[in-house]
């Protein structure tokens, strides 16, 4: 296997190229809007090249927001929804074990408290039931008297369990944001921006995000004031701004507007789950931001999930009691260290096989099992073998003869598209462009393993699977400065799409011999001209030596907010000047 070192140092450095009218225009932009020329620039590369545009794009409004109805299928959803509520019919809830299903339940099931309607909720067992609808659980709602099944983050791809219900008398409302199959399930109305035959504006919303469309049309028809009615909405943006970042889906567009303003929510969270949460995590006096969602506040809640039942999650948003909400958040976090310790195990044991045998260009796909590997851990351990390599990955855990688990992959590699090639060697898969699940035999995984290399090298060259450093601005470290950060801030929030804007410095030096810290991580000191500033960079322990022998060295690194206020700089790639 190539060392981190080795790996990383092959990266393709590309910078950000304009000629001169482009140049002067950007000049131009940076001085209409007071802006530093680095920020001007992100913006011109990111499409937002007049000052209006520009100004729009800084200053999302929630006005913004896009008619619910226009979505396909949502009039035949309220109506049923209310044909229902008239008649009294028991409806249930169905979503899934992620942050994404569980607060898109948590959304749905406040919205129809609101008109009046008690639905029940049901979350699979991530190890006991698998993903999506199951025949199973159809049937049990119908035995309690369910009439209406509501779909939240899953559903698309659930025909058998769908029909199942209609033959014994339970309509499914489909809501979902996941890939279609060519026949679509034989719901009353699937609510799905992904549909071929739906128009919405904004194909990128999350599996919650499509929750609060649903939540939204609803509530516009319970008669309320127009400032009642925008109030509740925001509201519920809290939540759904929690599941937009942790799914990953592009935070541009609509997924912008509700990010900014759910986050912005969170600085006084009236629900007693969303605060013991975000207390829990760090953050009573302080408003997180994307990357502290993602790394600090989903991981919790999904931790339920992976490795218990997802239903504590849901519980803690419903619960009015403060004091049950704050234990509930407390067993989420200490869920979430039992995954950490799951997931470096089997991190540690794929690493080691690579270690064995050497991962080569002729690897276009690398998948991984192992007896006992826990389920729940799988995608993240896929996502970070995927970071060191740089090519799809699918790992899996098997249990009693059956192989489950999760793939994720990059860029230029369709992963559902490769997964429908060999749909035989399937029982269940599903999922985006970028990552799936999927469960087979553990008999048919040597078999897979092949054919999704073999794909993989049809699709994929050598150019594809080498890492891309993409610089977006170049500075001089004393151009650095509070009003450089504070205006950065303003291109956020930032995710897939609009992600934090990569800076290049190139010819600094070394202030002194990089410091190792925590075995792992490094702390860097380099200067440039009259100006000396400190830089972390996480696990890159082992380049220590590597670093210290570059002298004059070019550093792609981030400006970010420090833990305790202000502004912090990391480092995430260096290279010899």
């Amino acid at each position: 296997m190539a060392s981190a070192a080795s790996t990383l140092t092959t990266s393709r450095w590309v910078f950000p190229s304009f000629d001169d009218n482009s140049a002067r225009a950007i000049a131009a932009l940076a001085e209409e809007l007071k802006l530093p020329g680095a920020i001007a620039t992100i913006l011109w590369s990111r499409g937002y090249r007049d000052a209006a545009g520009a100004t729009a794009f800084l200053n999302p409004q929630v006005e913004d927001l896009h008619d619910p109805f226009l979505l396909r299928d949502m009039d035949r959803a309220v109506a049923r929804i209310e044909a229902a509520a008239a008649k009294g019919e028991s409806i249930e809830i169905h979503g899934d074990y992620d942050v994404d299903g569980i607060t898109s339940t948590v959304v749905l099931k406040k919205a129809l408290e609101l008109i009046g309607v008690d639905a029940a909720w049901h979350i699979p067992h991530r190890l006991n039931d698998g993903y999506g609808m199951q025949v199973a659980a159809v049937e049990e709602a119908a035995a309690r008297g369910v009439r209406l099944i509501v779909s939240v983050d899953n559903g698309i791809r659930a025909a058998a369990a769908i029909a199942r219900g209609l033959e014994l008398g339970v309509d499914t409302i489909v809501t979902d944001h996941h890939l279609p199959e060519t026949d679509l399930p034989p719901a009353v109305a699937i609510v799905n921006p992904n549909r071929l035959d739906c128009d919405y504006p904004n194909p990128n919303l999350c599996g919650a995000g499509v929750a609060f469309k649903l939540a939204h049309a609803v509530l516009s028809r319970a008669g309320w004031s127009a400032t009642k009615l925008s109030k509740t909405l925001e509201s519920f943006l809290k939540l759904v701004a929690i599941a937009t970042i942790a799914d990953i889906v592009p935070l541009t567009g609509e997924n912008r507007i509700i990010v900014k303003y759910g986050l912005e929510g969170l600085a006084d969270p009236r629900n007693p789950g969303l605060r013991a949460l975000l207390e829990a995590a760090g953050f009573k006096d302080k408003v997180p931001n994307t990357t502290e969602v993602g790394f600090r506040i989903a991981p919790a809640i999904n931790a339920s999930g992976r490795m218990d039942s997802a239903g504590q999650a849901v519980r803690m948003f419903l619960t009015k009691d403060p004091a049950e909400a704050a234990r509930i958040a407390q067993e989420l976090f200490a869920l979430n260290q039992e995954r950490q310790g799951a997931e470096r195990a089997v991190a540690a044991e794929i690493f080691a096989q690579c270690a064995e045998k050497a991962v080569t260009g002729d690897d276009a796909a690398l998948v991984f099992w192992g007896e006992g590997w826990h389920r729940g851990v799988v995608g993240i351990v896929a996502s970070r073998v995927v970071h060191k390599f740089h090519r799809p990955v699918v790992v899996l855990g098997v249990e009693n003869g059956v192989a489950q688990g999760s793939g994720r992959s990059i860029e230029a590699f369709h992963l559902l598209d490769a997964l429908e090639s060999m749909r035989e060697l399937f029982t269940k898969f599903g999922g985006h462009a970028h990552a799936a699940g999927l469960t087979l035999p553990a008999e048919a995984l040597e078999e897979f393993r092949e054919r999704l290399r073999a794909y993989a090298a049809g699709v994929l060259t050598a150019e594809d699977m080498r890492p891309v450093v993409a610089i977006d601005a170049t500075l001089q470290l004393p151009e650095l400065s509070d009003a450089m950060w504070l205006a950065q801030e303003q291109v956020g929030p930032f995710g897939m799409d609009n992600r934090r804007p990569l800076y290049a410095v190139r010819g600094a030096h070394l202030a002194s011999p990089p410091v190792v810290w925590k075995d792992k991580h490094l702390k860097v000191i380099v200067k440039q001209g009259a100006r000396t500033v400190t830089m972390k960079a996480w696990n890159m322990g082992e380049r220590a030596q590597e670093i210290a022998a570059m002298g004059a060295l070019d550093i792609a690194f981030e400006i970010e907010r420090g833990w305790f206020g202000g502004w912090e700089l990391t480092a995430r790639e260096f290279r010899p000047a």
